[in-house]
Order: C-alpha cells, then sequence, then structure tokens
C-alpha cells in the first residue's frame, strides 16, 4: 500500500520512480500473488465517515490528494455498510496495472538484501520486512527491530452457509441502500452454543511461539482466542456481540451473541469472518468455526495464521521528513514506520513520496499539517510518541490537538470530531494548495 502510493505520488509530481517489488520471486506468509498493493488480512479499510471518524477523515484527505489507493478502492467498492471494503483481487490488479501503465514508473523484480548508498529510497516494505533487508536495517539503525503478532482472519465459501440459520443484515441497518443495509451475514448463539464455543475455543490447539520469542500482539489485531482468554463475555463485546440486529428467522428472541461474515469479492462468493483473527491451528479452526449456527458445513477458502510483523522505533530513528536521521537520503513509509492499518501505511506512502519528489525536484515542502489526520499520524511516529513504549497506532482523534471551547465527555463527542474535521479539511486542503 505505502509503496504504490509513494511512487504514483511522485510520478505524477514529474518524478522518474523505480518500484523494487520482491514478489513473487520471493513470497511471504500471507501473499498469494505478485501485485502490487495485495490485500492479506482484511478487505475493508473501515470506516468511511469523514466527519466522526479519523480514519474516514485520513479517506477525504488522501481523495483530495489524488490517492491512487482511495481511487481504486472506490472503483472495486463492495457493500459494507458504513465502511469502505473492496473486491481484493481486482483492486490489487488495477493498482499493478495503473503503476505499470504510469509514463515516470518502472517496476523491477528482485530482492534488496542491502540498503542502497545512493540515490533516493523509500523503504515501504511492510511488516513482512524480508529478513536479509531486515538485518541490514537492524545494523543501521544500531538496535533491536521491535515486533508484534500480527493474524488475519479465515475466508469461507458463502454457498456453504446455512441460510436457513443465518441472515443478511448490516447492525441497526446502517446503509443508505438496502444492499448496504445487508451487507453482512449474521449467525446466532443462545448462551448454550455461546459457551460451548468459548469453552472449545479456549481449549484449541494453538500457535506456539518460538523459545525467547518477546513479541506483543497489536491490540486492533487480537486474536480471538486470546480475547477469549481475557474474559468469557469479551467477544460477545466485541466482534460477537448482538446489539443492533434482529434475528430475520426468529424475531421475537433476541440472540445471545453473533458471529457476522462480510463478503470479500464483488460476486460474493466469498465471505470473511469479521474479527475473527486467529492462531489456531489449521484442524483445530475447522472443528471449532463449525460450531457457529449456519457453519456447520462451512468450506474454507482460507484459513486464519498469525505472523510476526515488524516496525522500527520511528519516535527515535526518522526526522519530520521521514528521513532516516543517520541516512537522509532514506525514507521509511507504511506499516514498518508503526502505523497499523491499510490506510494508515498508504497515507504515510502518499506523504513520503510527495516529501521525497519535492526534495528531488528542489523544493521546498514541510510536512503535513499537524491538525490534519495525515500530520497528526506522522507527528505521532516521528516524535509525538513515547520511544520507550512505541507501538502501532491506528489514527484516531486522541493524536489531534484540541479545539478550545468545545464541551469533553461522550455528550460533545459528536461536535468535537465534527470540529476536527473541519479543521483538518482546511488546513489539508490550504497545504495541497500551496504545492500547486
Amino acid at each position: 500500500m505505502a509503496g504504490s502510493e509513494a511512487a504514483w505520488q511522485a510520478a505524477n509530481m514529474g518524478v522518474n520512480v523505480v518500484i523494487h517489488e520482491m514478489r513473487p520471486n520471493v513470497e511471504t506468509f500471507a501473499h498469494r500473488t505478485g501485485n502490487l498493493a495485495e490485500m492479506v488480512c482484511s478487505n475493508s479499510f473501515r470506516s468511511d465517515d469523514d466527519e466522526q471518524n479519523a480514519v474516514g477523515l485520513l479517506h477525504w484527505e488522501m481523495r483530495a490528494a489524488g490517492g491512487l489507493i482511495m481511487e481504486m478502492a472506490a472503483k472495486h467498492r463492495l457493500p459494507a455498510g458504513g465502511a469502505l471494503a473492496v473486491d481484493r483481487d481486482p483492486f490489487a490488479e488495477s493498482v499493478t496495472e495503473a503503476l505499470k501503465a504510469h509514463p515516470n514508473i518502472t517496476v523491477e523484480y528482485g530482492e534488496i538484501n542491502e540498503l542502497p548508498t545512493e540515490g533516493k529510497w523509500i523503504i515501504a516494505t511492510g511488516p513482512l520486512t524480508s529478513a536479509g533487508l531486515g538485518q541490514a536495517i537492524q545494523k543501521e539503525t544500531g538496535a533491536d527491530a521491535l515486533a508484534f503478532f500480527d493474524a488475519i482472519a479465515p475466508i469461507v465459501y458463502a454457498d456453504s452457509i446455512n441460510m436457513d440459520v443465518a441472515w443478511m443484515q448490516s447492525r441497526y441497518d446502517k446503509g443508505e441502500t438496502e444492499e448496504e443495509q445487508k451487507a453482512y451475514l449474521n449467525c446466532p448463539m443462545n448462551k448454550e452454543q455461546h459457551e460451548a464455543f468459548i469453552d472449545a475455543l479456549l481449549a484449541a490447539d494453538k500457535t506456539e511461539f518460538h523459545e525467547g520469542e518477546t513479541a506483543g500482539y497489536f491490540d486492533g489485531c487480537l486474536p480471538i482466542e486470546v480475547m477469549a482468554e481475557r474474559g468469557r463475555e469479551t467477544l460477545r463485546h466485541g466482534p460477537m456481540k448482538p446489539v443492533g440486529l434482529t434475528n430475520a428467522h426468529d424475531p421475537e428472541n433476541k440472540p445471545y451473541a453473533v458471529v457476522q461474515l462480510r463478503r470479500d469479492n464483488a460476486l460474493g462468493t466469498l465471505l470473511n469472518i469479521v474479527g475473527f483473527q486467529t492462531k489456531m491451528k489449521y484442524g483445530a479452526q475447522t472443528e471449532v468455526f463449525r460450531m457457529i449456527p449456519g457453519l456447520e458445513d462451512a468450506q474454507f477458502a482460507r484459513l486464519g495464521g498469525i505472523h510476526r510483523n515488524t516496525f522500527i522505533n520511528s519516535p527515535t530513528l526518522l526526522d519530520d521528513q521521514m528521513r532516516l536521521k543517520s541516512q537522509p537520503h532514506i525514507r521509511f513509509a507504511g506499516q514498518i514506520t508503526g502505523v497499523e492499518g491499510y490506510v494508515e501505511s498508504a497515507a504515510m506512502g502518499l506523504l513520503a513520496g510527495r516529501l521525497a519528489a519535492a526534495e528531488i525536484l528542489g523544493k521546498t515542502l514541510e510536512t503535513a499539517p499537524l491538525n490534519t489526520a495525515m500530520g497528526a499520524l506522522v507527528h505521532h511516529i516521528t516524535g509525538g510518541a513515547e520511544a520507550k513504549t512505541f507501538q502501532p497506532m491506528n489514527v484516531n482523534f486522541g493524536l489531534f490537538q484540541p479545539v478550545e471551547g468545545l464541551k469533553g465527555g461522550r455528550r460533545g463527542r459528536k461536535d468535537r470530531y465534527k470540529a476536527y474535521t473541519d479543521r483538518a479539511k482546511i488546513e489539508w486542503q490550504e497545504w495541497l494548495d500551496g504545492q500547486s
């Protein structure tokens, strides 16, 4: 995501760009193709609300900047209520085609194992940086790479789901069209079924880590069994919450818990189990997930899994232009910088691409304004966060400077968020206009 967006932005500013992509020559645990911007964990860019949600505001800023990722996401959008979900394979194919067709962009396939010494570079290798390059980065920074574990959710064939049990509905019927209001497939559980499911989840065989492995989990992508270990009701107040849903087959009885699935492709033949990242072993996954009502005969296009992600200590290592302090001809962008999520990764690529191109063209370009979503995020990773406790971060309004004169607490939140977004849009547009 980050590398693709960085290349697009720099090329559109008139700079010649070479994209170095190791796939498909060198594969990773999570990727299946050699396409650029391949989505592996989820197919969702989360909320598209640009007035009440920080990631929705980030969508808006990227669209205003002519972002390739947001353009292709809109082209391949799937119904998902208020979220922006995409048909992942056509999306990645379209991003790849657009980049290859750009007259200022060349794509070269092959692995890079050393930090380059000449030219201007952006390292946007994501959380699955190859071992060789990871070691080169570690050698240069003089510190152990930080790490956390990330998990992916399983994908189910839609025609294997029992629709006599499951039904289609978005929570609170959210969405402007009937299709969006029925964007999620819901599998209900009564209390007995929920308790049996939690028991099986806790007892299932799970992937164990090597001795000495100390990485933690990113809270935004916790495996479901880790959530269950924190309390038997945790899932029921998280991805399995039953609120805002009415069982179409039994409207008088409210479900005790609900498992939701969301369309994973335009045809609707594949569905991913929302929030069900897992570290269970494959055999255990099929047994446990088939306990879910409606999934008794489920067939899986992909089972879940867990992998180790790496990121640098950006507050210590990067300046406010996203350059490596010890090697300023190298910038970092994307998830390797310690932002979390497809949108945040692409946003950091957008910013890095523009900053690098401006430098090459001999122009002075200040980093994004602090009061924008982009600026709040880059400020956090390049100095706003505490280096000693630095962990991956999604964009959120907690990173924004307060707007004076607004009420605090839950009652004032709606007005406060609207004030954040109004201010951000003005400052972001001014920043963009200053580059024309």
